[in-house]
């Protein structure tokens, strides 16, 4: 008898439940025989401004270079963030975006017979990418739709290496605040990594913003990870960092692929962290949509969950069947059953146009 070839896989791999990401607009207007001109995504939490003036230039000006591996060790990338947040180059680790990042961590420090601990709810490459090293997974139920710190601390067990916490969390949107962290901070024990997903920082309000650098300082068990996909809006180059002590981040980079990040993605990153402006332009986008999706929402008579990211998670009930009926009005949204919420949406937040057009496609899909 043949041996079936996937039977040579470990188990834990074969049982692996594929990551599902948004649909993209030319899949739904295949399907559904729709122009894609008239169709809009909300499903990605991606930045619906584009990328700044500063970036396009320095994307247009690498180009020339095109045909040359990029530089494996990102060193004007690690100039600019090791400038941009006064630590060290030695502290960073550069991913293909900060999942990429987070697979490292659990590429470095987990395995089978050690374990990692996260919140219900949480972004579904924690477990992905535990369950991918043949470590055990730690779920916690989770407080008001967000990370219970407290109970995460007294789940960790002697065979916990790692802790995942998002802040924002995606897909609820829940923030906890930089008091909260530091009492969580200190009551983790020294030998537990604690990986602090902070993908949605530039949308929190600045006098809520924690400064984790600071912590990274009295805390080496700290690993905190950030991305260029969203606020910097270059989702389709794929750039993430990690700020790390810099023995863990050694750990990081030694399986780390020599080019994990492109020449495009490495220039675009380091002229997008310099324009402040087209952040700042973001930021306002987001809180004016945000409050307009809110509004549209309350006058629909729906509950969501209050968010600091750049998306908003919507209970509509039967949720599978209306984001059926939004993806036949051409509007693309994210059903999140698969993170425990059958009656949620999450929709991120995109121009005012679109905006209104979601909401309008609900109203008329709730009705159907």
């Amino acid at each position: 008898m043949l041996i079936d070839p996937c039977e040579l896989s470990p188990s834990y791999v074969r049982s692996i439940a594929p990551y599902q990401p948004g649909k993209p607009v030319s899949e739904v207007a295949r399907e559904l025989g729709l122009k894609e001109q008239n169709i809009i995504k909300l499903a990605s939490n991606e930045n619906p401004l584009g990328i700044g003036p500063r970036t396009r230039a320095a994307i247009e000006a690498a180009l020339g270079d095109i045909a040359r591996y990029p530089d494996g060790n990102g060193f004007e990338l690690k100039q600019a963030l090791s400038a941009r947040y006064g630590v060290d180059m030695a502290s960073i680790v550069l991913g293909n975006g900060s999942n990429n990042v987070l697979e490292l961590v659990a590429l470095a420090f987990l395995g089978p017979g050690r374990a990692a601990v996260m919140s219900q709810h949480a972004f579904a490459v924690y477990p992905l990418a535990t369950q991918a090293r043949g470590a055990r997974s730690i779920v916690v139920p989770a407080k008001n739709y967000g990370h219970d710190l407290e109970a995460m601390v007294k789940a960790i067990d002697d065979e916990t290496y790692v802790v995942w916490v998002a802040n924002p969390n995606n897909p609820t949107g829940t923030y906890a605040r930089p008091d909260e962290l530091e009492a969580f901070l200190r009551k983790v024990p020294e030998r537990v990594l604690i990986v602090l997903d902070e993908a949605y920082n530039e949308y929190i309000q600045r006098d809520l913003r924690a400064d984790p650098v600071k912590w990274l300082r009295r805390h080496p068990n700290l690993i905190v990870t950030r991305t260029f996909s969203k606020a910097y809006g270059l989702a389709g180059l794929r750039v993430g960092y990690a700020l790390a002590h810099p023995s863990v981040a050694d750990i990081m980079n030694r399986v780390r692929q020599p080019f994990n990040v492109n020449s495009i993605g490495l220039a675009a990153a380091a002229a997008a962290l310099d324009d402040m402006e087209f952040v700042a332009r973001s930021f306002a986008e987001n809180l004016n949509g945000m409050r307009q999706i809110e509004e549209g929402a309350g006058e629909l008579g729906l509950d969501f969950i209050v968010s600091f990211g750049n998306f908003l998670t919507v209970r509509v009930g039967k949720a599978g069947e209306i984001f059926k009926r939004l993806l036949r009005r051409g509007v693309i949204v994210r059903p999140i059953g698969g993170y425990g919420l059958p009656e949620h949406l999450r929709v991120s937040i995109g121009t005012a146009a679109e905006n209104e057009k979601f909401l309008a496609a609900l109203s008329a899909s709730l009705k159907e």
